[in-house]
């Protein structure tokens, strides 16, 4: 009986540890896609920054020609 006993816990000890092993190369995963992720959001952004400054500017001119 205690020979089972044991067994059962190297059994669940063994199946709780490879289960945060992956949970902590998943988070690995993530953390290694974070800077695309940022740099994605940044290009994103400069694009709407320049689209603006586009729109502005022919915006500014559309009025200067109205003069």
């Amino acid at each position: 009986m205690l020979g089972l006993a044991v067994v059962a816990y190297v059994a669940y000890w063994a199946l709780t540890h490879a289960a945060g092993a992956e949970r902590a190369g998943v988070e690995n995963l993530e953390s290694r896609s974070q800077p695309k992720v940022i740099l994605d959001r940044t290009r994103e952004a400069k694009k709407r920054i320049e689209q603006d400054a586009e729109r502005r500017m022919h915006e500014t001119e559309r009025k200067m020609d109205e003069r």
